[in-house]
């Protein structure tokens, strides 16, 4: 016979249990009657209680996919086989593999590097040499890495990724593009060099109307971590649009070094309304570098690609001191933390085709040599970066891979505050998670590893460092599965020239 204790302890656990049936029968009623009265979900209202498990599995599905279901190579926006090879890397593991390549290499576009017989031995390898951007800048810029941060505002990331960025670029000895958020003391953090981008709200920079405030540009200027500035056109994910920041994550700190209200949604003009022609541009860039003393360029996502030449004639008319330091050269696929899909999916020429466009315009122009190249967007891996050095960068930024550096699980949840990693969230709670000494470390491996395995492709081909890479490296696979060299293709369009496409007038 059970002790009396055990007796009672059943006892209790069998009121608990039948409590706890009576309070799930209540909760099924309640359910019940609200999904047949709810008039928003028509599934939920057919079929009340079981409609509610579709909206489970569709959240649910996402993350199943990832890990149980999707293959290697088979996931958007970045499959993972890169995310693993940036998680390696950043680990100090080296981004080797074993094996073999799931690659499939037969994939019409799919860039080859074509290895001569007799590659250089490693002592005859030369390191990458730093370049000068600005020779016209009262303080130009020796830029020593050709891979580097690309642009992600103080306010899209938190606060701890902003502190992990800042110190691993300083420990690899990269540069930071502070993004469109302003400067704050996280970017300033690590000690790297810092360029600072202007966006069409002039976050910063601003003063009382919203305009450019020169007080503020000097006060930028003033830091010598400061090196550059990036005069934003347009971001490959939401090209004729500008940035988005949700009220969430516009806290009182986010919202003072922007110099907007705090808790309130932050849109940005979709364009600068300082100017609607190409000799505004101009003006404006002559303009910011006058009062900054430091190298300025400007960043655009490329579509209608008559206007380029139209800044390239007015450069040749101006003369060359007046021309953009360096373009940067985003992707129609870069990312972003919020934009609409309708941009994100169908605007913008992708990397592949408007990098070795932009070169050969500025080549034919006779600017190539003035006019730093940057490339950016969906540029992660050693394969892609190498491929952009041949197709005519100068250098080379990345944003996601960095994001990957620092813990990002492609959890696609940037704009929700929701981040589950600590990355792109103001939640503490969730930026635990995030220890900063820890990422900055993965920040420079990664980095390091990156230019190490360009070198190595670079190495492979017969030439000393991978600025000396050309498209003569690289052969594309196409359509037939037989690949081409890059050089037997023509980047320029066939109306490139008067009747290249150019933007309409703008409508006053």
């Amino acid at each position: 016979m059970l002790p009396q204790w055990a007796m009672d302890a059943m006892n209790i656990l069998t009121q608990a249990f039948i409590l706890a049936l009576g309070l799930a029968a209540l909760a099924a009623v309640v359910m019940y009657a609200a999904d047949v009265t709810q008039t928003r979900d028509a599934v939920r209202r057919n079929y009340p209680l079981v409609g509610r498990f579709r909206s489970l599995f569709t959240t649910l599905g996402e993350f199943f996919r990832q890990y149980f279901f999707a293959m290697d190579r088979e996931e958007l926006p970045f499959n993972r086989a890169e995310r693993d090879w940036v998680y390696r890397s950043a680990q100090g593991e080296g981004g080797t593999i074993p094996f073999g390549s799931t690659k499939p290499m037969d994939k019409p576009g799919t860039a080859i590097f074509v290895n001569c017989a007799f590659p250089l031995l490693d002592d005859h390898a030369a390191a990458t040499q730093p370049l000068r951007i600005g020779p016209f800048a009262r303080e130009p810029y020796d830029a020593p890495s050709f891979f580097n941060i690309s642009g992600m505002s103080y306010g899209a990331l938190s606060t701890p990724a902003i502190r992990a960025l800042s110190r691993g670029a300083a420990k690899s000895g990269i540069w930071l593009n502070t993004g469109e958020g302003g400067l704050s003391d996280m970017h300033l953090e690590g000690g790297c060099d810092l360029v600072f981008q202007i966006g069409t709200a002039k976050y910063g920079v601003r003063n009382s109307e919203g305009g450019l405030s020169v007080e503020r540009l000097r006060e930028v200027a003033a830091r010598p971590q400061v090196k550059m500035f990036e005069l934003k056109l347009s971001q490959g994910a939401k090209p004729g649009k500008g940035g988005i920041l949700p009220a969430e994550k516009v806290t009182k700190e986010v919202a003072k070094i922007r110099g907007i209200p705090a808790g309130e949604a932050s849109i940005s003009p979709n364009r600068h309304p300082e100017f609607d022609n190409v000799d505004g541009l101009l003006d404006m860039i002559g303009h910011i570098r006058e009062v900054t003393g430091k190298p300025v360029g400007i960043k655009a996502v490329i579509g209608a690609y008559g206007w380029i030449e139209d800044l390239c004639e007015a450069v040749t008319r101006r003369g060359v001191e007046s021309a953009p330091d360096f373009v940067t050269v985003d992707s129609g696929d870069g990312g972003t933390g919020a934009a609409p899909m309708a941009l994100m999916d169908n605007v913008g020429l992708t990397i592949r085709e408007s990098l070795p466009m932009v070169a050969d315009i500025l080549e034919r122009y006779g600017l190539r040599g003035r006019i730093r190249i940057v490339a950016s967007g969906k540029l992660l891996i050693p394969g892609a970066v190498a491929w952009a050095l041949a197709a005519g960068a100068d250098f080379v930024q990345c944003g996601r891979g960095f994001m990957f550096s620092l813990g990002c699980i492609q959890a696609m949840k940037c704009h929700r505050n929701t981040c589950p990693t600590g990355v792109t969230t103001h939640d503490k709670r969730l930026q635990r998670g995030l220890v900063v000494s820890d990422k900055a470390e993965r920040v420079a491996e990664y980095a390091n590893t990156i230019r190490e395995h360009v070198e190595m492709i670079a190495h492979s081909c017969g030439v000393a460092e991978p600025r000396l890479l050309r498209r003569k490296h690289v052969r594309l696979v196409q359509e037939h599965g037989r690949s081409v060299p890059m050089t037997a293709i023509d980047y320029l369009p066939p109306d490139t020239g008067a009747n290249a496409p150019r933007d309409m007038p703008v409508q006053h």
